[in-house]
């Protein structure tokens, strides 16, 4: 074991959807039930927590079982009010922290008005790092993460530091932010929730896959699915974009849903849910469709939530889910709206 870790600490900032931050709040209370939350109103969706266990052991309880609305969680080792930007540093004890032989980022979150860029605040740092412990730096997929977060408000500025594994933190991404070049040929907003899903929950897709897109129009998740190498079966009375007409890799069935399960549809290796629906009817939907996944097939569905027993909604739904798919988890992705993501995987994969 590396005798570099991350200091103890009992202090962390939690990051979520501002629109679910009561229901983050509360998925932290049923971990600590002794936790103390600070709002902050200045910085929307975000929680400084003060926790009776450790942000490791959380950290740690959490890898195993993800939260669903909490997003995003971050160590505070240090604590600052600053008068300029530039004073801006780690200190020796987190120095001494980081472990030179696996390689590091810096990221760096503000709220408030701040005339500082993100990546300053990232470079200046990791300058530092570089200099004084000699960790390889790598922005993309990196094994610990230096957080910062800068708040700026009328009494003046703070700061926040950790340091963590990036496995700690829920997301490899700031604040779990999970951003996505625009595809010049992107079809709709909702590819970037097929995209998310697919490296949050690590959905294997392996060429030449059968893959169903219920709800397919106009077909956002069904170019997904090609880019991917899979064959599409898209299902949707409403006709695809012109773009995908002549795809010999899309098979498009003008038909609802349920006309087409009517019909007795072959197997799939993935099956995929982005319909408009009440959230207990879409669950009911997958269940009647899990017969025709192969064995070990998996399942990606949005389940949608009303503005009212968000809650009771998400857990009636899970239940109905749960007498077809041994193993459901859910996420409120960075790129969801009034939903959640589920993924859904029919059998206990193979070793």
């Amino acid at each position: 074991m590396s005798r570099f870790l991350p200091p103890t600490t009992h202090l962390w900032l939690g990051s979520a959807d501002p629109d679910f931050l009561d229901l983050a709040r509360r998925e932290i209370a049923a971990a600590d039930p002794e936790a103390v939350f600070q709002p902050l109103p200045e910085a929307p969706g975000l929680v400084r927590v003060c926790s009776q266990r450790s942000f490791a052991d959380l950290a740690q309880a959490w890898q195993a079982n993800p939260p669903i609305f909490l997003r995003h969680i971050c160590p505070i080792h240090q604590e600052r009010q600053l008068d300029e930007i530039s004073l801006l540093r780690l200190d020796q004890n987190l120095l001494a922290a980081i472990d030179p032989a696996l390689s590091f980022s810096v990221q760096t979150r503000r709220f408030g008005k701040l005339n500082v860029k993100p990546f300053q605040v990232n470079a200046a740092l990791a300058e530092q790092v570089m200099a004084t412990v000699g960790s390889p730096l790598q922005v993309k997929d990196p094994q610990q993460v230096i957080s910062v977060v800068l708040l700026a408000s009328s009494t003046g500025l703070r700061a926040w530091l950790g340091l963590s594994l990036a496995a700690q933190n829920l997301s490899t991404w700031a604040g779990g932010v999970h951003r996505f070049r625009r595809d010049p040929d992107q079809i709709s907003r909702a590819e970037f929730k097929l995209l998310e899903a697919i490296q949050v929950f690590r959905v294997p897709l392996q060429p030449g896959g059968r893959a169903l897109d219920l709800g397919a129009a106009p077909g956002g998740w069904s170019r997904i699915l090609r880019l991917h190498g899979q064959q599409v079966t898209a299902v949707d009375p409403a006709e695809l974009d012109e773009r995908l007409r002549h795809d010999a890799g899309i098979c498009h069935h003008r038909l609802s849903a349920q006309a087409y399960l009517a019909r007795g549809p072959g197997r799939f290796h993935l099956i995929l849910n982005d319909m408009r629906m009440d959230g207990p009817a879409s669950a009911h939907l997958m269940v009647a469709f899990a017969p025709h996944l192969e064995p070990q097939g998996r399942a990606v569905m949005t389940l949608k939530l009303p503005h009212q027993h968000r809650l009771r909604v998400l857990r009636q739904s899970l239940e109905i889910l749960g007498s077809a798919f041994p193993l459901v988890r859910a996420r409120h992705l960075f790129h969801n709206r009034s939903e959640v993501t589920l993924y859904l995987q029919q059998g206990i994969p193979a070793p």
